[in-house]
């Protein structure tokens, strides 16, 4: 329910800029989902994103608490109503609907990604809501060592990995933890070179390949599917992000690419074309939500010549 969701909301927000190239098959599909929710909700919903997107919180808010008590089940909505209150500094509501964003999908990373951030506005300690969140699932753990990861907290990080089950993610995320920590006792480290020869027996190298493919054939639709199941295999690989957040620009789900994208830059060891093709993409997101300033600010990233 929560991954048709995304792509409704993106439909959705995609609608102030419909473009009449959209696959015919695409929007059929939304619209026969759409059927699902009734008007008053798309309604608030979508207004709620948009006056979310011009820093209008206390409007978002109550435009999307009116979603709520229209499905008060719908955990996408509770993961909107905290961004929100933590846009707009209500840190003690925003933790309790990301708490119970993350109840109702205790393996989503995104979820556990906002919750952390909330804690940390609060400049409070995991500790103080472990009680209330399915601490012990496995996939919950690997989750926050990346988030952890990814703020650059490595002894946290460590942490969680030692009360894991050793796994293809957890060795890996292990041994980039400790090469970032030693990457930074080395500032004067020869920068790492990309290797542009593949290992064909690499399942890394071969998921790269295929999504290449599919994104120079224009194939979002199977892109999209790809993509997915690689980042939540490999969720260390900047370049999945890459794939994923275009599969999505390109299936009418740019809020959903621009959270992708944004999060995949974290994970970029060094400047290079993937940066800016992620920049690229975070411009076109952002241009089709109507944000012509982050979309601007993004396309002055980009390194000239490249």
């Amino acid at each position: 329910m929560k991954k048709m969701f995304f792509l409704w909301m993106g439909v959705a927000v995609s609608a102030m800029t419909w473009n009449a190239s959209y696959a015919q098959e695409e929007q059929e599909s939304a619209e026969v989902y759409l059927e699902e929710y009734t008007d008053e909700f798309q309604e608030n919903f979508f207004e709620a994103l948009k006056q979310k997107g011009i820093q209008n919180y206390d409007r978002a808010i109550d435009l999307f608490l009116k979603c709520k008590q229209l499905d008060p089940n719908d955990d996408v909505v509770d993961y909107e109503l905290s961004k929100a209150y933590l846009l707009d500094k209500k840190f003690v509501q925003a933790q309790e609907y990301a708490i119970e964003a993350l109840l109702a999908e205790p393996s989503d990373y995104w979820y556990l990604d906002n919750l952390v951030s909330v804690l940390e506005q609060q400049e409070s300690p995991l500790e103080t809501i472990k009680a209330q969140i399915p601490y012990e699932n496995q996939k919950l753990k690997e989750n926050l060592a990346l988030c952890y990861f990814k703020r650059k907290q490595y002894a946290d990080a460590q942490k969680i990995l030692k009360e894991l089950n050793n796994s293809p993610l957890v060795l890996e995320l292990g041994q980039k933890i400790n090469d970032s920590i030693q990457g930074e006792k080395e500032k004067t480290a020869v920068p790492v070179v990309q290797q542009e020869e593949r290992n064909t027996d690499d399942p890394v190298a071969k998921l790269r390949t295929q999504l290449e493919k599919l994104l120079a054939a224009s194939d979002y639709k199977n892109a999209l599917t790809v993509s997915k199941e690689a980042l939540d295999t490999y969720p260390l690989q900047p370049y999945f992000y890459f794939a994923y957040g275009t599969a999505l620009n390109n299936t009418s789900n740019a809020n959903k690419a621009i959270e992708v994208l944004e999060s995949g830059l974290d994970y970029l060891l060094e400047d290079g074309p993937l940066q800016n093709n992620m920049y690229r993409e975070l411009s076109k997101a952002y241009t089709q939500i109507g944000n012509t300033q982050k979309a601007n600010e993004y396309l002055n990233k980009i390194n000239s010549g490249l």
